[in-house]
């Protein structure tokens, strides 16, 4: 079932260190539909040359805080979804992720298993990149909870 993009609004009011609404981005076509890419204390949005769009940050459990994101390549051409995990603890966080990306229709769901975000780091779960000239969002969930709807890109 989609939730609407009110309802998600106003699910994910607290914004963290990745609570960036609209940014441009990295080569994240290269990665692997679902497979978590660790960005170490890189950014993952701002160290990118593609176009973001993320939901605003929920806050997981003290310290994580992950949000939603469409991804469109900087040729505008190709698009998709990730979740994006920041964990500021000093210990390992478990995750795992699943990612719906939509166009008019939907494109694709992927699931990225768990695996550890590092203390202290970024890392991504990426769908897989799709040919698709129309606008798209994505819908997200981490650990089994819903995370919300990202804007359009």
């Amino acid at each position: 079932m989609r939730i609407t993009r009110t309802a998600a609004a106003s699910m994910a009011a607290i914004t963290t260190a990745i609570g960036l609404n609209l940014a441009t981005a990295g080569p994240a076509a290269a990665a692997d539909p679902g497979t978590w890419v660790r960005y170490g204390n890189t950014n993952p949005i701002t160290s990118s040359t593609s176009t973001w769009g993320c939901a605003p940050t929920k806050i997981i459990t003290t310290d994580v805080g992950a949000q939603v994101c469409a991804v469109r390549t900087a040729s505008g051409l190709d698009v998709q979804g990730a979740v994006i995990v920041r964990n500021n603890k000093s210990i390992d966080f478990d995750a795992r992720a699943t990612i719906d990306l939509f166009g008019m229709d939907s494109l694709g769901r992927w699931e990225c298993p768990i695996a550890e975000v590092k203390p202290n780091s970024w890392s991504v779960c990426f769908g897989k990149t799709e040919r698709h000239n129309g606008a798209v969002d994505s819908l997200g969930t981490l650990n089994g909870g819903y995370i919300g709807v990202s804007p359009m890109v």
